[in-house]
């Protein structure tokens, strides 16, 4: 992987002037990409990163000089062309992830941590990432001034994609007829939350599954499952439903695609306490259950482990 995305950034300009190169430009974003794709979530943590794992680094740079210190990383990927760093990444991520037949790419928004400058003005960065869930990689991403913005900022995003073959997995702000168009022209397709933004489309999944619950599904055919996990004096139950039994749904011809609605009940036991929390969803697969539960579970998880995107540093 690290070979590859030397050779996708090789076009990269160096802004340093020839005397100033005590570290090769390649060293310096081998060290910075691989850093922050393994969890690093600012300079300094980009430089331990370095210093942890100079022996793998120099498979494939020589690193001569060792590890840079955190305040020439920055110095150096703050006066890269965003334009052409995000065009390098972007070329070398697609390249990665051309043949992902059945990929699970969750998009989601996040306010990048530590990127508003009071000094300067200027407002924290939101930012909306794609991310391959299994591959546990960065495939896109798009800033916006906040998160409202996150409407517009997807299909721009999307665009940038292969979704040939895979699930793209959204949440509420994500549910839109136009975004569900787009990963159907694109050859993807889809799994998208609802919420109140849907509220004439919520409701009527919400009542196909409170009266099929209640009746055991009698007359329903659908395909279920459940995960079970326990942790630290903590149970959890996830149950997944899936049906494609769409006649109670309005307008559901205006939806590209549609195929399915789904639930998933999340059940949890805590110190004596219990909670229970509802999810629905529409979807473009079949009433499969353990697809429906990849994609939501794989949300979930990208969610939990958001590594900090690299447009956020630059």
């Amino acid at each position: 992987m690290s070979a590859s995305m030397i050779e996708h950034f090789a076009s990269l300009e160096d802004p340093r002037i020839e005397r100033n190169k005590l570290y090769p430009l390649k060293e310096i974003l081998l060290l910075t990409v691989c850093g922050v794709l393994s969890g690093a979530d600012g300079w300094e943590a980009i430089e331990q990163f370095g210093e942890a794992k100079l022996e793998w680094l120099r498979r494939f740079c020589p690193f001569e000089n060792g590890i840079p210190s955190h305040d020439r990383i920055a110095n150096v990927i703050s006066r890269l062309n965003p334009k052409r760093f995000e065009d390098c990444f972007i070329r070398w991520t697609q390249a990665v992830t051309e043949s992902m037949q059945g990929e699970v790419i969750a998009v989601d928004g996040k306010t990048a941590r530590g990127s508003r400058d009071r000094r300067r003005e200027r407002a924290a960065l939101h930012m909306v990432s794609a991310w391959a869930v299994s591959n546990r990689l960065v495939l896109g991403q798009e800033a916006t001034a906040e998160k409202s913005n996150e409407i517009t900022a997807i299909p721009e995003l999307l665009e940038l994609l292969v979704l040939k073959g895979c699930i793209v997995t959204i949440d509420a702000m994500g549910c839109q007829r136009a975004i569900a168009e787009q990963i159907r022209s694109q050859g993807g397709d889809y799994v998208l939350g609802l919420k109140g933004n849907q509220s004439t489309l919520q409701e009527p999944v919400e009542d196909v599954f409170t009266t099929a619950v209640a009746g055991q599904f009698s007359g329903v055919a659908h395909a279920y499952t459940e995960k079970t996990d326990k942790d630290h004096g903590r149970l959890e139950i996830r149950r997944y439903w899936i049906t494609e039994d769409l006649r109670t749904l309005p307008n559901a011809a205006r939806w590209a695609g549609l195929r399915s609605i789904g639930m998933v009940e999340r059940t949890c036991w805590q110190d004596g306490v219990q909670s229970v929390e509802q999810r629905y969803f529409i979807a473009s697969i079949g009433a499969d259950a353990q697809r429906f539960a990849t994609a939501v579970r794989g949300h979930v998880g990208r969610r939990k482990s958001s590594p900090l995107a690299l447009g956020c540093d630059l």
